[in-house]
């Protein structure tokens, strides 16, 4: 069996059930603000601000953000891993991508918290 060093351990079930879970918490979370957007007739930014500040929507949408980074980040694996065969080219571009999912995470959380 060969080992990648990139996988860090995981298999492709693990994978698979990670895109799996990470793609039905974004699907409700698009429900549910859909479920907002449905359910007031007038979307003003006060009522937008006050949405966001209530603590159950701040919970959900930093982990509807941890599930789009883990779904983009294992996505981002398999299409570097099986179209970049250079090893070296592969993992500057995995460290790129991580960097720039690192950078989305923070600041998801500074916006999300900020308000």
């Amino acid at each position: 069996m060969v080992n990648n060093a990139a996988t860090v351990g995981r298999s492709g079930v693990h994978d698979f059930i990670l895109i799996r879970t990470s793609a039905v918490v974004l699907a409700l979370y698009v429900f549910y603000i859909l479920g907002f957007f449905v359910t007031t007739p007038d979307v003003t930014y006060e009522l937008w601000q006050g949405f966001f500040a209530n603590i159950c929507t701040k919970i959900f949408t930093i982990v509807a953000l941890f599930a789009l980074l883990i779904h983009a980040w294992i996505g981002i694996w398999q299409v570097l891993s099986d179209y970049v065969k250079p090893a070296f080219f592969r993992g500057v571009l995995q460290f790129l991508f991580a960097v720039t999912l690192l950078a989305y995470l923070v600041t998801g959380f500074l916006t999300v918290w900020g308000v």
